[in-house]
């Protein structure tokens, strides 16, 4: 399995080929090979940055040995007129990397304002706020990188890191004692130390769930609970697993859901409700 350097590096070479393919043959035709060149990172709306790490990662994968001159870091708060960094290296890099720069870090950026404003929420409160797999292919390392740079806990981070037995999973297994016991003997026998978290739909799955789970399962999933749902839920779990609450929870509603205590909120809206920030790349001139 890859890890976070190697999955950075592909989403990286991957972004590359799919936008530079045979070749960038408008900077080709116009600037000769090996002319060098410098340019800024210019922030355009305020927000919470995003991506400089990344953005440095991309120019040196194509030129390791360009200057990477940081002036904002991640998790900063930024506003209009701001730098973020400098690059100076071939114009060729430069342009080559400029387009899955500025998606990465617009994306990137859109997603930590998002996930910070639901962070700023729960200041304070017990509760905390969990991402989910709701992601766009292939760009999941960095839409989840984003939610931790905002203040948010990632989730598990796909299939292979974690047991998440969901509606679908009980249903087809029949039921959640068979779907918990086989899970169970799964972790036992070939994937020692992986957690297992089941969903639950109802007060008497929680119950059953509650009767049958205790030293298997870390977290129960409370989804689609109302908030009256969740009060009555809470004491019966106690505090022998973790809590997730989970559907429907907003900005509006967010508070709501801490009040009850619970130790989770998994939103998926803090991906794929994110709104792209505006950033540029523009040419020093010398």
């Amino acid at each position: 399995m890859m890890d976070f350097d190697q999955q950075l590096n592909q989403l990286i070479a991957n972004g590359l080929a799919e936008d530079i393919g045979d070749g960038d043959h408008s900077t080709l035709s116009v600037i000769p090979p090996g002319e060098k060149g410098t340019a800024v990172l210019k922030i355009k709306e305020a927000g919470i940055l995003a991506g400089v790490e990344a953005a440095g990662r991309i120019f040196r994968y194509l030129e390791p040995a360009c200057k990477f001159e940081r002036h904002k870091q991640d998790g900063e708060a930024m506003v209009p007129g701001e730098t973020a960094f400098i690059v100076s290296a071939d114009v060729h890099t430069i342009l080559q990397a400029e387009r899955l720069v500025l998606n990465c870090m617009q994306r990137m950026s859109g997603i930590a304002t998002l996930t910070h404003q639901y962070a700023q929420v729960l200041n304070g409160h017990h509760t905390r706020i969990l991402d989910t797999r709701k992601t766009t292919p292939n760009f999941r390392l960095l839409e989840k990188w984003a939610v931790a740079i905002g203040g948010g806990v990632n989730h598990r981070f796909a299939l292979y890191d974690m047991i998440m037995l969901k509606d679908n999973h009980i249903d087809y297994c029949g039921g959640i004692t068979k779907a918990v016991e086989k899970a169970w003997h799964y972790v036992q026998t070939k994937k020692p130390g992986m957690k297992i978290e089941v969903e639950t739909r109802t007060l008497e799955d929680v119950k059953e769930l509650v009767a049958i789970g205790k030293g298997k399962v870390f977290r129960i999933m409370l989804d689609n609970f109302t908030i009256p749902q969740i009060e009555t839920a809470l004491p019966l779990i106690g505090r022998d697993f973790e809590t997730e609450a989970s559907g429907g929870i907003n900005l509006q509603n967010l508070l709501d859901y801490a009040n009850t205590g619970v130790d989770y909120v998994s939103v998926g809206a803090l991906i794929h409700q994110a709104r792209s920030l505006d950033l540029s790349l523009k040419a020093v001139k010398a």
